[in-house]
């Protein structure tokens, strides 16, 4: 498929149905590890596409119970992580980076021929010289990657929508990986798959999080922010210009039909000025983005991030840093805007 005049492998729910997916995965048992960020909604969405799954969860912890809340029954459909790998012909190994470190050793031992172990983050593989994740030669190494969320690929999934994906094979011991990653791929309810590899997967995906999608716009929402402030507006005029326009109004017109055709159904004012200033924002943040590209490459980003997540107090940090974010007055001013939204009938 043709994207911007550059070729890229694509699949589609056309070209690779539902049916097709689960004829390929009928003699498999799937076992999703873990149950925080991508573990309820991938599970969910298999269990609900008719496919043979069960989850692995450390017992006595808050995502076992919420497990348990969702429908997935001990002894039946839910097991700790050592007995559902046992019972597992393909892993999705879907606990946090730091949390694959740890168990890494339980799930090795399990990890026999022809079984398939699937990621949904390149970054063990990646940086194996770092998290120590090395698989056998015998098995199938895959990825399917959500560009999202799990909550937003449930929700989409329920809306009878899907959340595009990455897949990528680093392992073929079977010769059977690219039918299950794809497979797997429209069984987790996929928009459609389009094709990466491992490196690049976490490269963009670091990149990402810590630019546009995450780091960046928060960044930029703060920025302009604090200048409106400072030039005497309100915490509810300068939180309306900064976020809940672009929130409310402009990213769904961006979604629809791209960022031209917002910019022709904004004002010519607008307009104009948007012409005038985007290459200057660019010309800005470039050398930005070039400085994370770069530490992301290096492992620098992996090696912060198991050092940080490997602290044992590394939850209470990570709590009060979110708390000063939600304490400041821009997301404060947001919270009691997002109270005065009409509600919809």
């Amino acid at each position: 498929m043709n994207f911007g005049g550059v070729d890229e492998n694509v699949v589609t729910r056309a070209e690779f149905p539902l049916e097709k997916a689960r004829e390929v995965l009928k003699n498999d048992v799937i076992a999703v590890i873990g149950y925080g960020v991508q573990g309820p909604g991938q599970s969910l969405n298999l269990r609900d596409n008719g496919f043979n799954v069960i989850v692995g969860q450390r017992k006595d912890s808050k995502s076992w119970d919420k497990a348990v809340e969702d429908g997935w029954v001990p002894g039946e459909t839910l097991f700790d992580i050592e007995e559902a790998c046992q019972k597992a012909t393909i892993i999705e190994y879907l606990l946090s980076d730091a949390g694959q470190i740890a168990v890494w050793p339980t799930i090795k031992k399990h990890l026999t021929p022809g079984k398939a172990l699937y990621f949904s983050h390149g970054f063990g593989i990646t940086y194996n010289d770092r998290t120590g994740i090395v698989p056998p030669s015998d098995v199938d190494v895959i990825l399917v990657a959500p560009k999202g969320s799990g909550t937003s690929l449930r929700r989409l999934f329920v809306e009878g929508r899907g959340l595009n994906s990455s897949y990528a094979i680093h392992q073929d011991a079977t010769g059977k990986a690219y039918d299950r990653v794809i497979a797997l791929g429209i069984g987790v309810g996929s928009g459609y798959l389009f094709e990466t590899t491992f490196k690049k997967e976490v490269y963009s995906d670091l990149t990402g999080e810590r630019g546009t999608l995450m780091g960046a716009i928060q960044g930029i929402f703060a920025a302009q922010y604090q200048v409106l402030r400072e030039n005497g507006h309100t915490p509810s005029e300068a939180f309306n210009e900064t976020v809940e326009e672009l929130s409310q109004s402009l990213m769904p017109l961006i979604s629809e039909n791209g960022m031209d055709w917002m910019y022709a159904n904004c004002s010519t004012t607008a307009q104009r000025g948007a012409l005038d200033w985007w290459k200057k924002f660019r010309d800005a943040t470039l050398p930005v983005f070039n400085e994370l590209y770069e530490s992301v490459k290096t492992g620098n980003e992996a090696q912060i991030s198991i050092d940080s997540n490997s602290q044992p107090d590394y939850r209470e940090k990570l709590n009060a840093e979110l708390k000063e974010m939600r304490e400041s007055e821009l997301w404060q001013t947001g919270e009691t805007v997002r109270k005065l939204r009409p509600e919809r009938n």
